[in-house]
Order: structure tokens, then C-alpha cells, then sequence
């Protein structure tokens, strides 16, 4: 589904991201780990087309997307939910729903459809639908980044650090759905600083340290990895 090939994405003379290889398979849950300014965002920015890449390949259902813009990316089914949610402040739940939609250019019916679908997956988006976003609690504002990102009909779901800075309820919540999309077959690349929770969820897991993958492999055997349990878990 995704291909990175010694992906590089520069601000200036600082070089973010150092020649980053890693594969995404369909119906996979991977995660990156890795602390604040390892280059985590600026991967997923590189492969959405929101930051250009300096050297490498971003590589969607074997097809070269590197120069493509972002626009036919999501066309291509890639959805990103980044950090910090990205809600339109001034529109409300309902309408940012819409937005999400866009690209697809269908029916007022199927999109009805498609909203009443997130409001199953997030009863409170449903109960606020007509409510401004810019008012919604974090929780329920990162809730809307998700549905949004999925109202495009994603193959590929990316989600940027969902957890962050949330309360542990809503935490659970947002991993419980984080389940049920894995359930569904969906293909996620998932970005995370909460590693126990994110290694839990995930097929496969990558550690990314200073622009750099450092460490692979499935999911539970990075949760028992010693040297990713002191770094990421607290536990030593």
C-alpha cells in the first residue's frame, strides 16, 4: 500500500528526515515511535504531499507519488488526520464532515450516509452535529479529525499523535475505534507517543530517532524489546 525509499525532507540546512525505508502493507497497522522532534510529522507531511521530499520516493499502490500534490494523493485514497486535528474552527461538526468529503464528489445522499456512519463510530460528534468546532472539547475535536480524514473513504488512514494531550477516557476511546478501523480491514499508518498503547495496536513498528529509523519489527516484540521499554515505556 506505501513505500518509502531513503525518504529525505529538509527545512532549510536542518535535515528532518535522514533516509527513512519502511513498507505498509495492505490491511496493516503500523506505528512509528519516537520522542518529540524525531521527525515523526514530517514523514507523514512527505507522504501527503503537504512537505516536499529532497531525495527518495514516496511510492502509493506501486505508483511514483513524490512530486504529486496533495489533492490527487487523497484521490488516490491516502487521508491524513494530522496533529493538532486541523478542525475548521468557525464550521461546524457536520459541516467539517462535509468538507471531508469533498473529493469525492458525490451524492448529498451518500454523504448523509457516510455522516451518519461516523456518528455510529462517535456518538458525541453526533450529538454536537450542529455545533462549532472551534467549541469542542480536544477530544471531540480529535474525534472530528479522524471522521473527517475517513469521510474521504480512505484505503490508506494516516493518524498523527491522536492521543495527545487527551485525557486517558478519551484515550481509550480514540484506540477503541483506532480497533475497530484495523477490525474493518482499513490499512493505518499511525503515529504515537503513547508507545504501550500504539505498540498494542500495531502489526508492525518502527523507531524513529533523530530522522532515523532505529529499530523494526512486529508490534509485541518492540513492546518487549528492552531497549524500547527504557526509552518509550518507563520501564527499566
Amino acid at each position: 500500500m506505501l513505500k518509502l525509499e531513503s525518504v529525505r525532507v529538509s527545512y532549510g540546512a536542518i535535515e528532518a528526515v535522514k533516509g527513512v525505508s519502511l513498507e505498509v502493507h495492505e490491511g496493516e497497522v503500523v506505528t512509528i515511535i519516537g520522542a518529540n522532534g524525531a521527525g515523526k510529522s514530517s514523514l507523514l507531511k512527505s507522504i501527503v504531499g503537504l512537505q516536499p521530499v529532497s531525495a527518495g520516493r514516496v511510492m502509493v499502490n506501486g505508483r511514483d507519488c513524490t512530486k504529486l500534490p496533495p489533492h490527487l494523493r487523497v484521490g488516490l485514497g491516502v487521508a491524513l488526520s494530522p496533529e493538532g486535528r486541523g478542525v475548521f474552527a468557525d464550521q461546524t461538526v457536520r459541516e467539517n464532515l462535509m468538507l471531508g468529503a469533498y473529493s469525492l464528489k458525490q451524492s448529498q445522499a451518500a454523504n448523509e450516509a457516510a455522516i451518519e456512519r461516523e456518528f455510529r463510530r462517535f456518538p458525541r460528534l453526533g450529538e454536537r452535529q450542529n455545533q462549532l468546532s472551534g467549541t469542542l472539547s480536544g477530544g471531540e475535536q480529535q474525534m472530528l479529525a479522524i471522521s473527517r480524514a475517513l469521510m474521504s473513504e480512505p484505503r490508506l488512514l494516516l493518524l498523527d499523535e491522536p492521543s495527545l494531550g487527551l485525557a486517558p477516557l478519551v484515550i481509550r476511546d480514540i484506540f477503541d475505534a483506532i480497533r475497530g478501523l484495523r477490525d474493518s480491514g482499513l490499512t493505518i499508518l499511525l503515529v504515537e507517543q503513547m508507545a504501550k498503547q500504539a505498540l498494542g495496536v500495531a502489526d508492525r513498528a518502527y523507531v524513529l530517532e533523530v530522522g532515523n529509523i532505529t529499530v523494526e519489527g512486529a508490534g509485541r516484540d518492540l513492546l518487549n524489546d528492552p531497549k524500547v521499554k527504557a526509552a518509550y515505556l518507563g520501564v527499566h
